[in-house]
């Protein structure tokens, strides 16, 4: 059966949309970006920042429902400059067991939501 769940420590979304569906199989995770964030506003502009507190958050929620990011299989980055990549991954493989990074694109996006310079959406494998 599939879940529609809008996360309460989360501003509902402005957009047809929810936070995280889950199926029997999969866990799937809108993009997220430090204006989504309480904490978010300081970070706002600052790559690796952005990047940590948006990862500490997926991880949150991933966890909330049983799982973590060792069970995520497909990551998709947006960033305003492309050329902050290096940065910004330098943050996101410390959230990962090395060698064992999920499939990822990664866009340069001019216009991210709130102003972000970062949005990582994800999607995780269920732990039956």
């Amino acid at each position: 059966m599939t879940q529609f769940i809008n996360d309460p420590t989360l501003p509902k979304p402005d957009f047809p949309g929810s936070h995280m569906v889950i199926d029997d199989h999969y866990m799937f995770i809108s993009g997220l970006t430090v204006a989504d964030l309480s904490n978010g506003d300081a970070a706002r502009g600052d790559v690796k920042e952005e990047t940590r507190l948006v990862m500490r958050e997926l991880e949150r929620m991933l966890a909330q429902e049983g799982g973590s990011l060792a069970d995520v299989v497909r990551v998709d980055v947006h960033l305003t400059d492309l050329k902050q990549i290096s940065a910004l991954d330098s943050i996101y493989a410390d959230f990962f067991e090395p060698g064992r990074y999920p499939a990822r694109t990664c866009t340069e996006s001019p216009n991210i939501c709130g102003g972000s310079s970062v949005e990582i959406t994800l999607m995780a494998k269920r732990a039956h």
